[in-house]
């Protein structure tokens, strides 16, 4: 038991989050009703582990916060996990997502996370660090986002990526299990 005069008198431990968030873009959007407009807020989220999965959501409420929190739930319901090859992403991709294209390359260990705004947090939460991408057609931060998360779950394997990891399984040598020491004392 503290203290009550104690320095840590009141602290609260904080769990650590399982994803990090990203607030991609906040709007107001307006409602006209019979007795005039109705103001509400559109938030635009986007979660990830940093390690291949990212999940993005939209919520819309009276309030910013509440509108957060909706679209924290909705990202964490739509997870999506995605390909990885060390810091950047296995092949080139081309993705047109309504007026939005967008061209993702990988890149070398060391070039950076060359994006936009919305995408480069998308693929920071993603977990890539070496990525070449540009965007086309529409400057739309909602639009974007979904076509770089559109890019990202197509995403495939290549054959060199299978190779690597199978030397690196092969490189690891294999400690045999220990043997149980309650039968070797039943002898």
């Amino acid at each position: 038991m503290q203290k009550p005069g104690s320095k840590n008198a009141g602290f609260v431990k904080k769990e650590q989050k399982e994803f990090d968030e990203e607030v991609i873009q906040i709007d107001r959007v307006t409602r006209v009703v019979k007795g005039g407009r109705k103001m509400r807020f559109r938030a635009t989220v986007v979660i990830g582990n940093r390690k291949g999965k990212v999940g993005f959501g939209v919520g819309k409420s009276n309030e910013v916060t509440g509108a957060i929190q909706k679209a924290i739930n909705k990202a964490k319901k739509k997870l999506n996990v995605i390909v990885l090859d060390g810091t950047t992403i296995p092949h080139r991709i081309g993705v047109k997502y309504k007026a939005a294209k967008m061209i993702m390359m990988p890149a070398v260990q060391g070039t950076g996370l060359i994006a936009g705004s919305a995408v480069r947090k998308v693929l920071e939460l993603t977990g890539v660090k070496d990525i070449l991408s540009k965007c086309f057609g529409a400057n739309n931060k909602l639009n974007n986002t979904k076509a770089a998360i559109q890019a990202l779950k197509t995403l495939r394997a290549n054959p060199k990526m299978i190779r690597t990891a199978a030397k690196r399984a092969a490189a690891k040598p294999i400690q045999p299990a220990p043997a149980p020491v309650a039968a070797a004392k039943a002898e």
